[in-house]
């Protein structure tokens, strides 16, 4: 009866899902609809797939990052769930568990969500990055030793009331949780703000050769071990031993490739900001031909992430503009990219117009670029 039930809320809840994707795609206009381009898409078959990401460093470092995470989870969920099910052998029972966890999952997610940016500014990408296959690791170690070492720990968890059986667990949905919530939260992020540095082509064909190759590869991967290991031991709780192991490969390569990537993306994102402010991104001195000198503005940017046409995520700084008095003087034009004091990098730019008004014909020399909208 509550399987019943359960499938027929997922059935309305599908039909609600169809009719707001009509009612977006039929009566929302947007400006991107006014100004609509065809699209390129770019199709990669598998070996050539394979060649563009053996060709460059960057987008190999970004395939690894899925093909790990995807190998991980499915090793982690699968010994989990084997011990799910001894532990919770009736139907209702299982469905009752699986209900809490999904609960759970989404308030983590929801938390990590507000987390993650926090997380960004104070600790940048690299940071950010490293914190899904670190919980995994971590929570991973913690999962197999109850798992492999469930006699030993026999009377250390009787005297607290509960089965080791119980507690791996209880320890293997935190594992799920908390690697799912960062995956949505910070893992994901990460991976599109990967893309954004990149040049057009490489950006493309990157994100082709990814869905083609790692995505696939990463799903199907854990499993292919799995069932190695099965064959070659005899069963999955023969092979528990050999799968932590494989998973703590895969976690330390995958810690590997993030450190990596980072290195590479960091520069190439500052690069790329400088250069967009070279161009006149940043908005100068602002004044009138009066001759009067204007007050020094402090304009500071806020970043923003948009989707573009192409589908991929890119950011642009939108102004916010404070004017402040300046002492009587000279003022001077600079535009800087200052680091703070925990470690983010913030954008201020400080512009000002230095006049001199020369005796006898009273000009003013003004430079004088268009300010952005206020944001």
């Amino acid at each position: 009866m509550s399987l019943k039930g359960m499938m027929t809320i997922v059935v309305l809840l599908g039909l609600v899902i169809c009719g707001i994707y009509w009612g977006m795609n039929r009566l929302i206009k947007t400006e991107g609809d006014r100004t609509k381009k065809k699209k390129v898409k770019t199709n990669m078959g598998t070996m050539e797939s394979l060649k563009f990401l053996l060709s460059s460093r960057y987008v190999r470092d970004l395939a690894t990052l899925v093909v790990a995470y995807g190998i991980s989870i499915n090793l982690v969920e699968v010994t989990w769930k084997s011990k799910l099910r001894a532990q919770f052998p009736s139907p209702n029972e299982y469905s009752a568990f699986m209900g809490d966890f999904s609960s759970c999952t989404g308030i983590a997610t929801f938390t990590m969500m507000l987390l993650s940016r926090v997380i960004f500014r104070k600790f940048g990408w690299g940071i950010a990055a490293a914190i899904t296959p670190a919980v995994l690791l971590v929570t991973g170690v913690a999962f197999f030793s109850l798992v492999l070492f469930s006699n030993p720990l026999t009377p250390l968890f009787g005297s607290l009331g509960v089965t080791p059986l119980l507690a791996a667990v209880y320890v293997g949905a935190l594992q799920n949780i908390f690697s799912k919530s960062a995956k949505y939260s910070l893992f994901d992020p990460c991976k599109e703000m990967a893309y954004i540095p990149l040049d057009e082509d490489t950006k493309v064909k990157g994100k082709a050769a990814i869905d083609v190759v790692c995505n696939p590869l990463g799903k199907s991967g854990g499993a292919l071990v799995q069932q190695f290991l099965i064959l070659t031991c005899g069963s999955l709780a023969n092979s528990t031993p050999y799968l932590g192991g494989v998973l703590l490969i895969i976690v330390l390569a995958w810690l590997a490739a993030a450190r990596s990537l980072d290195h590479q993306f960091t520069p190439m994102a500052k690069k790329d900001l400088k250069e967009k402010f070279i161009e006149g991104k940043i908005s100068v001195g602002k004044s009138t031909l009066t001759g009067k000198i204007q007050p020094k503005q402090n304009i500071k940017y806020r970043f923003v992430s948009t989707l573009n046409s192409m589908g991929f995520i890119e950011g642009k700084y939108v102004p916010l503009v404070e004017e402040t008095p300046s002492p009587e003087g000279s003022q001077e034009d600079m535009v800087s990219v200052v680091d703070s004091k925990d470690g983010a990098e913030e954008i201020v730019s400080t512009a000002g117009a230095e006049a001199n008004d020369h005796e006898g014909n009273g000009q003013v020399l003004v430079e004088e670029n268009k300010m952005p909208d206020k944001s």
